[in-house]
């Protein structure tokens, strides 16, 4: 499928099929493209932490909302591993490498027929606690991954979207 008609088809999902695993060969297929995504000097800080035991699974609905999805991948960054910016004290690219493992995973995902919800509505200390991540692994965000449900549908906001000339500018 053409890039531009995918990322204009792709929604948050909130109504997943419950009764519907995701095959282990498309959860591989959806990993790996996280794992090329690019990073900031492919230094490759991520560490995505496979959320699917009813264990798992229990600890973060209790975070934050995943809507009963199958699979949670919880994404982090290592800040050992992060490149840390020489020129502007403080600023490493954590955040950033995790959100560009995260889209490159959501849209391998929805090219495969698996829909995502993107989350960032979660207290990072709780999440640490919760899952005793190691104290230089960071959560980012969280991708909630399944099969859309019967009644699945985008938010009536979904095609609202600004013109390019509100969103981009010459200089």
């Amino acid at each position: 499928m053409e890039f531009l008609k995918l990322a204009e088809q792709r929604y948050s999902e909130r109504a997943f099929d419950k009764s519907r695993v995701i095959e282990e060969e498309k959860l591989s297929k959806i990993l790996e493209a996280g794992r090329l995504a690019p990073t900031a000097c492919n230094f490759q800080p991520q560490k995505v932490y496979v959320l699917k035991s009813s264990d798992a699974l229990w600890k973060a609905a209790k975070l934050t909302h995943t809507y009963e999805a199958p699979i949670v991948l919880l994404v982090c960054y290592d800040m050992n591993v992060v490149w840390k910016n020489a020129r502007e004290e403080g600023y490493n690219s954590g955040e950033q490498d995790a959100s560009s493992v995260l889209t490159s995973m959501m849209f391998e995902a929805e090219s495969l027929g698996i829909h995502t919800l993107w989350i960032r509505g979660f207290n990072s200390k709780a999440v640490e606690e919760s899952f005793e991540l190691p104290e230089n692994i960071k959560p980012a965000m969280m991708l909630a991954i399944g099969y859309p449900s019967e009644s699945s549908a985008p938010s009536p906001r979904h095609s609202d979207r600004k013109p390019l000339t509100d969103t981009v500018e010459e200089l």
